[in-house]
């Protein structure tokens, strides 16, 4: 046994502790975790934006892969801090929990809130350099992961009144392993939504890495208002104006935007300093319950709703809206770590007080569009009662129910989720050689027939009024909406497995826009997956190899040489399959290619946007889309 004593306590000095568990800090080393640098700087920039002193903020993808953020606001400060006794600056990128937002007076609002920002990003670099603007000078230092290489220095002046901060920094590849070379489009995803939320601040992103070269400039005037005009571009709004309600309360600053659209689904996005809380928090419940009341008293006192009707529910008023819920305050409050929900009470009296007031005052100025809310709130209170049957139906009421499953689910005989997968099938041809290729014990089979309904455009007693969905529910034992819960998952894998043509990636994407708007925490939690079925099958001399890929055919060809006896088949479905090959290439655990599902819930709004886009009414958005992302198509037979 390994000693134990006071010799194997280690002291991680500095920032080694950053490098020694750099998950704890950025969440992960992958390529989220490499991104996630270049917002912890932009987030100190736009810290300087929400206190009133930064206007612009400048963040290049350079040459070599580094990144530079600059903005113009005050310039961290660069005079001696008395307890450290380095320049502040170096104290900044270099002592984690050192910043001016722990109620110094540096900053009233801010979104980093712990103090690691900007010397996580120094310790997890290979190298960074920061320049500051302030006091007639430009200061500079310099860092190799994490450990200063030069003291601060002056390196020339500048004008009294021009101030600002510079950071530039390399990711260092001992680190991030997996990757160190940034997608520009997710950059673009984030600061987009950061400019939206700070109204009037310009944020420019550039590339200037060869054959990459572009340039996007975001600057939102409106702000929030403008975010929902975004959000619902591929959508129908249900009226022209975009309700927008703001004031403070208890030291907390609101504001919302919202706009109704003809869709079913509700897109409710809620911010705490610029912050994204997936999981909402207080701020989310007071909207939710001033949109209800405020709603339920305007059609009272107008004869919308009867004495004898019952009142709506915030599910029926909240159908097709979109809507931004955008708080700042001092001392907000996470629950856990990840700051997905806020738990400051003086938030949900903020928000419900200040909304209530506006949004009441709007639909007395506004009678047409409150009667149009209204209405439709109405034909969704009707649809909700005709799902409540439907869904009545489609529940497990307890695990002795097996008559309950579907039909043609062809059910594993192990009874531990953990151990179970399902495959979801296209077709009954594919779903017979499934049925006959799979292990019995773990693994199950639900064929599907044809294309499922598109649930972006179907209200939800249509959408559980769906055999192929019903079957689905039923099949994985959660529930949908608020009946969800995820201890009854019976498989801890879905694996969509669809044809690798056309009309396969179609449905792959309806399965998975159903999963999305109805069981998000199963993509959320890992659960999901799409099946990689082979594009290929290659035999020669009675050897067979299989190709998931053009670029695999290709080399296989020419690892074995290209003749007359080779015989190359392209499968155009899995029906062309028997269940032996069924099995070897896509459904044997040892050998298979499964891709998970993931889900950033850092842009849920662009996720949003895309689904809508993909799988809405509008044409003109889902033919952009598909110019702009052409260049990613592989192995479709288009």
């Amino acid at each position: 046994m390994a000693e134990y004593g006071a010799e194997q306590i280690q002291i991680l000095e500095g920032l080694e502790a950053v490098r020694k568990r750099p998950g704890m800090y950025i969440g992960t080393t992958s390529s989220r975790g490499l991104h996630h640098l270049v917002y912890e700087i932009v987030d100190n920039a736009v810290d300087e934006a929400l206190a009133g002193y930064c206007t612009e903020i400048d963040v290049q993808i350079n040459k070599d892969n580094s990144i530079t953020v600059t903005d113009n606001g005050r310039g961290i400060p660069v005079d001696i801090n008395a307890k450290a006794g380095k320049p502040a600056v170096e104290v900044v990128f270099t002592i984690l929990h050192a910043g001016g937002k722990f109620g110094g007076g540096g900053y009233k609002v801010s979104g980093g809130l712990h103090g690691v920002g900007a010397s996580v990003v120094n310790a997890l670099s290979e190298w960074l350099n920061v320049r500051v603007k302030r006091n007639g000078h430009i200061y500079e230092q310099s860092y190799e992961r994490g450990k200063v290489t030069e003291p601060l220095k002056i390196v020339g002046d500048c004008s009294e009144d021009e101030t600002g901060t510079r950071v530039h920094f390399l990711p260092d590849k001992e680190i991030f392993t997996e990757t160190t070379v940034y997608d520009y489009d997710i950059l673009k995803q984030r600061l987009r939504e950061m400019a939206f939320l700070t109204k009037g601040i310009k944020i420019i992103l550039r590339d200037d890495r060869d054959g990459l070269e572009q340039e996007k400039i975001f600057h939102y005037e409106g702000g929030i208002k403008e975010f929902v005009e975004y959000l619902n571009k591929s959508k129908t709004p249900l009226y022209d104006q975009i309700i927008y309600c703001e004031g403070v309360k208890n030291n907390v600053q609101v504001e919302v935007a919202l706009q109704h659209n003809d869709s079913y689904t509700e897109s409710t996005f809620t911010f705490v300093n610029n912050i994204n809380t997936p999981e909402g928090g207080t701020h989310l419940a007071g909207f939710k319950n001033a949109l209800t009341k405020t709603f339920n008293d305007y059609a009272r006192a107008n004869k919308i709703l009867k004495d004898s009707d019952q009142n709506l529910t915030g599910d029926d008023i909240r159908e097709g809206l979109t809507a931004i819920v955008s708080v700042k305050i001092e001392d907000p409050q996470f629950e856990g770590q990840t700051k997905q929900k806020l738990g400051n009470t003086e938030a949900r009296t903020a928000v419900d007080s200040i909304v209530s007031e506006q949004l009441t005052y709007f639909l007395e100025q506004n009678p047409a569009i409150a009667k149009a809310i209204c209405e439709k709130s109405l034909l969704a209170q009707r649809a909700r009662d005709a799902a409540r049957k439907a869904r009545d139906l489609t529940r497990r009421k307890t695990a002795l129910e097996s008559t309950s499953l579907p039909g043609k689910l062809a059910d594993c005989t192990d009874k531990d989720p953990k151990n179970c997968e399902i495959y979801i099938v296209e077709g009954d041809s594919a779903g017979g050689s499934a049925k006959t290729a799979r292990s019995r014990a773990t693994q199950a089979i639900l064929p599907l027939r044809g294309k499922i309904l598109n649930v972006e455009k179907a209200r939800l007693d249509h959408v559980l009024g769906n055999a192929e969905i019903k079957a689905m529910i039923t099949a994985f034992g959660t529930g949908i909406h608020e009946d969800f819960d995820i201890s009854k998952l019976r498989y801890h894998k879905i694996i969509i497995m669809t044809d690798a043509d056309v009309d396969g990636a179609h449905i792959a994407t309806l399965l998975l826009t159903f999963l999305y708007r109805f069981m998000p925490e199963l993509i959320k939690q890992g659960h999901v997956y799409l099946a990689q079925p082979p594009l290929y099958k290659i035999e020669k001399n009675k050897k067979v190899w299989y190709a998931y890929s053009d670029e695999e055919l290709n080399n296989i060809m020419l690892e074995i040489g290209r003749d007359q006896n080779n015989k190359v088949q392209r499968y155009k479905g899995l029906g062309e399959m028997d269940a032996e090959q069924l099995w070897d290439t896509t459904m044997d655990p040892e050998k298979r290619i499964l891709l998970r599902v993931n889900m950033d819930e850092d842009s849920s709004s662009e996720l949003d946007v895309t689904f809508t886009t993909l799988m809405g009414d509008k044409v003109e958005p889902r033919r952009e889309f598909i110019e702009a992302n052409a260049k990613y198509v592989k192995n479709l037979d288009i």
